[in-house]
């Protein structure tokens, strides 16, 4: 496999927002700036089985983090300020974000509330990263550090380099560059989990394979990552290792490939009959979001988290594509049904796949011949930085 060749004269902007969620809620009550801020559920730390959102830096610095129950957040840092989480806000916030960058006439790719990257053929790009962050400041008030590189995977990287430099909300300098002429003098001795996109559990994989840093996963025959890990992946992430290849930014307006809902509940569920009960208003809180919205569901999935934190997901095809939430309900009983429910229930969950918008064809990511499973043993948490 040869390395990759970065498209002449593109450079790829990783932007990427501080504190985003806290920042915004800073913005509309300067008063809490400077203080230990935390964002999660409805903002009450005395109530049962809510989590935290984001926390402010200086919350951060108590040991809060995202994840974290707000009993426990309370408990390390007793003088924050807790607030519910708002997301009409963070949506209109990110929407102003984002117009910023479009005023600089680059391609932009947005990949969630606070980062987007650019694609812009230049001669200093740092400049640019610079003047970035400093239109960002001045016409929203928000902070960030953007990463440079000659593909997404790298410019990524960058940005938490340029992360790691000290917050000022008057100072310069929160840029890194990180392209093929220095990728493996800066990333070759680094374990292979600090690669963007490589987990816990990938890199006890790798490490069962004797690959244990970056340069160790570059250098890797990639006939053998195939073997290890499919003809894909395992490419793929020797890819990973070399930097990455991708450089396309695509500017249309992201489409939903599914919908899902989640309910943490106050006391543990251990009647089935009350299981399939939540399971089914679930199912129809979903179907009436997404067939009001015009779009079509393929598949349901229905998530399950025990008294034991142990998650585990199921999901089923439907017959045929459909806008019926009968369906949606009958498929979601068929998939609860191969879950043992052995244990009492702290969490469960029901999404729904969709058919592409255009086209009404399933999405090749999701689609296959009839059901899958997943377990994991933590839950996902969607942090910002």
């Amino acid at each position: 496999m040869a390395a990759p060749t970065p498209v002449p004269g593109l450079w790829l902007l990783h932007v990427d927002l501080d504190q985003y969620v806290a920042a915004v809620e800073i913005r509309r009550n300067p008063e809490l700036r400077g203080l230990p801020v935390v964002v999660g559920g409805a903002g009450d730390p005395t109530a049962a089985r809510q989590v935290v959102s984001t926390a402010s830096y200086e919350a951060r610095e108590y040991g809060v983090h995202s994840g974290m129950p707000l009993r426990v957040a309370a408990r390390k840092c007793p003088d924050a300020v807790f607030l519910p989480v708002d997301g009409p806000a963070y949506d209109a916030a990110s929407a102003e974000v984002m117009d910023v960058l479009r005023t600089f006439g680059h391609p932009l790719e947005v990949w969630g509330w606070d980062e987007a990257v650019l694609g812009a053929r230049v001669d200093q790009p740092l400049v640019l990263a610079e003047q970035l962050r400093t239109a960002l400041l001045e016409a929203t008030e928000f902070t960030c550090a953007v990463g440079v590189g000659d593909t997404k995977e790298r410019a990524k990287m960058a940005t938490r380099f340029a992360k790691a430099k000290p917050l000022a909300r008057d100072a310069m300098g929160r840029v890194y560059q990180l392209d093929a002429s220095v990728w493996m003098d800066v990333m070759g001795d680094r374990p292979a989990i600090d690669l963007w996109g490589i987990g816990t559990r990938t890199a006890a994989k790798l490490t069962a394979h004797d690959i244990h840093t970056v340069r160790d996963l570059a250098l890797v025959d990639p006939r053998a990552m195939a073997g290890w890990f499919g003809p894909t992946i395992g490419p793929g992430l020797k890819l990973l290792g070399m930097g990455g290849a991708s450089t396309h930014i695509a500017t249309e307006p992201y489409v939903a490939k599914s919908r899902s809902k989640q309910v943490t509940f106050p006391r543990d569920l251990t009647d089935r009959s009350e299981i399939e009960t939540k399971i089914l208003e679930l199912a129809d809180d979903v179907s009436a979001e997404v067939f009001g919205q015009g779009r079509v569901g393929t598949h349901v999935g229905v998530t399950v988290r025990t008294s034991t934190f142990f998650t585990r997901v199921k999901t089923g095809k439907l017959p045929a594509p459909s806008t019926d939430a009968a369906e949606i309900r009958r498929e979601a009983m068929e998939v609860l049904a191969r879950f043992e429910l052995d244990r009492p229930v702290r969490l469960l969950g029901v999404r729904i796949d969709l058919a592409d918008p255009e086209s009404g064809a399933v999405d090749p990511e999701r689609a296959g011949s009839g059901a899958a499973d997943l377990s994991v043993s933590d839950p996902t948490v969607i942090q910002d930085q």
